[in-house]
């Protein structure tokens, strides 16, 4: 076990309270790490530090903020098997989910150094006397909270894109997972980032949320996390005029069409549904299958995932992990419970020992059950029937969610249709509704949030549009 100490100002500082708090592997429920617990007291000596920054960071050419988030990821390329040991131990993710969450983190910090200088502006040809355009701006200081479930990639899209833009940052890590925002704080030290540019502070959101977001040096608030937290969030900045990004829950589908190649669906449908035990905010837990091939296709799909290892995360066979909490899981089982109790069909799965449960696969789901309309955030789906691509579009949009969806099949009409027309931030076309890319824009709608991350998207988000005129010659006013 380690003691850790937060990063503020450029300094590893403990809690002004000398408090910490226990960090818990969800494996075996040991004590992993302990982490200073800070209060109001420390959010006003973060706020200030990152606020006393902020001139000068943006004031830094983007070439050399380029040069730190090109040095940071070449640093956390070769802290791999350090960082992926805290992802499996801290937050349960197999060995095979922490090398690619890493490997994907760390082509987001090559892009976006790449897009450090592609912040640009516009001019207007409106006045023939003035030369007018505009130019975007950092924002200033953003406090960026991220979950437990990704952990480094979530908070990395709001720290490297926020760095780019020459803002300066105060991370809150989930925490569940706080030793991966100190591990981000320890790869920006060694990149040589200026002090008071990235700060990390830990403690329960309970407490630091509000705190962070109410303080006048906040200047724009991202966050990824569940739907409640998001919209209370939403709330309290708007409250206090500050704009916010806002990534949230899923419910979402993954459809299969009559004409799909069905052993490829069924693969899809595994890795959707099962990858990082469910939980994700992109799992798909509602399988859409047309009933032409809905028997051979659950017939296989139960086989499958009957045959998914589930156990110790730091086993690389390992394909299902342990559940973040007690509480997840109950969470979890209740959803299944009440399903069942409701008339709902197990097919695989439905058991648990300790976090360990097993990926669960349901059928005959009505609309009085939990789980139809509920996000799970487990290893569990259901398949659902359709009798043609109409009714699949129904289906998948009958949810007060819309983040990213996956559909499989190779009649292109068929899959444009559903494309343009399923309300979700993000369709793939035969591939999973688990995907992201650091180019892309990555968000939802409806109640999966508001705004995108993700290059070009990132940079609107992340500065703000100044206007300017410059008058070519004197003007005639009438006074």
């Amino acid at each position: 076990m380690k003691e850790y100490k937060m990063f503020i100002g450029g300094k590893w500082v403990p809690s002004i309270s000398g408090e910490t708090f226990d960090d818990l592997n969800p494996f075996n429920n040991e004590v992993y790490a302990k982490i200073p617990k800070a209060g109001v007291q420390d959010v006003d000596v973060v706020m200030g530090a990152a606020f006393e920054a902020r001139k000068a960071w943006a004031a830094t050419p983007a070439a050399e903020r380029a040069k730190i988030l090109l040095k940071a990821a070449r640093i956390m390329e070769e802290s791999q098997m350090d960082i992926a040991e805290v992802l499996i131990n801290e937050g349960g993710s197999s060995f095979g989910k922490a090398m690619f969450e890493i490997s994907q983190t760390v082509d987001l910090l090559n892009t976006a150094a790449g897009d450090a200088k592609s912040v640009k502006g516009e001019t207007y040809h409106t006045d023939p006397t003035s030369l007018s355009m505009s130019f975007r701006k950092p924002r200033g200081t953003i406090v960026c909270i991220s979950p437990w479930n990704f952990p480094l990639i979530l908070s990395m899209y709001k720290v490297a894109y926020g760095l780019a833009t020459g803002n300066t940052i105060v991370l809150k890590p989930a925490s569940e997972t706080p030793v991966i925002g100190l591990k981000i704080a320890e790869v920006f030290e060694k990149a040589d980032i200026p002090a008071g540019v990235l700060n990390v502070i830990t403690g329960p959101g309970s407490v630091l949320g509000d705190a962070l977001i109410d303080d006048k040096r906040c200047s724009f608030v991202a966050i990824t996390g569940e739907t409640k937290t998001g919209r209370h969030v939403a709330q309290r900045a708007a409250s206090n005029l500050k704009e916010y990004y806002l990534e949230m829950g899923g419910k979402n589908p993954l459809v299969v069409l009559a004409d799909a190649d069905i052993d490829y669906a069924v693969k899809v449908a595994a890795f959707s549904a099962y990858l990082h035990q469910g939980e994700i905010c992109m799992s798909a837990d509602r399988i859409i299958v047309e009933k032409p091939i809905v028997e051979e296709f659950t017939k296989k799909l139960v086989e499958l995932a009957s045959s998914l290892t589930v156990g110790d995360p730091n086993i690389p066979s390992t394909f299902i992990g342990p559940i973040i909490s007690d509480k997840q899981v109950n969470a979890i089982n209740d959803q299944v419970q009440d399903a069942l109790a409701k008339g709902a069909k197990l097919l695989t799965g439905g058991t648990y020992e300790g976090r360990l449960f097993k990926p669960t696969l349901l059928a005959n789901i009505t609309k009085d059950m939990k789980i139809y309309y509920d996000e799970t955030f487990g290893p569990v789906a259901s398949i659902i029937p359709v009798n043609d691509v109409q009714e699949a579009l129904e289906v998948a949009n009958d949810t007060q969610y819309g983040l990213s969806a996956g559909l499989i099949t190779n009649d292109y009409e068929k899959a444009l249709f559903l494309a343009e027309n399923i309300d979700a931030g993000m369709v793939h076309v035969n591939g999973s509704s688990v995907d992201a890319d650091a180019a892309c824009p990555f968000g939802g709608t409806k109640e999966s949030g508001q705004g995108r991350e993700g290059g070009a998207h990132s940079i609107q988000e992340l500065t703000e549009v100044k206007w300017v005129t410059m008058a070519k010659r004197k003007k005639q006013y009438p006074i």
